[in-house]
């Protein structure tokens, strides 16, 4: 298999989707963990799904099940990952429509 092969559209679109779904559950998984007072999922672990490309979903997660919402340390560090991102994305998008 060859690297265009691997990073196919559709691959990239299904591991989008994917780690997306995971950030979103996680923040699902831990509302509900605190919630039962039972262990947690740690949030350098919903950071880096979120690092990861999951953003959306997280962002998502917070809505929904409006968990981590007010802890300003971890809402700093999750808005920083986003616009970290978008620089990303607007420079690589720049990149490619340039030549």
């Amino acid at each position: 298999m060859t690297l265009a092969e691997i990073a196919s559209a559709a691959n990239i679109s299904t591991a989008f989707i994917g780690i997306n779904f995971a950030a979103f559950a996680a923040f699902g998984i831990d509302k509900m963990k605190a919630e039962a007072g039972s262990w947690r999922i740690a949030e350098s672990t919903l950071l880096m799904l979120a690092l990861a490309g999951g953003t959306a979903g997280a962002y998502a997660g917070r809505k929904l099940f409006r968990h981590k919402t007010r802890k300003q340390p971890f809402s700093k560090t999750l808005h920083s990952i986003a616009m970290l991102q978008a620089v990303a994305l607007a420079l690589g998008g720049g990149w490619f429509f340039a030549g």
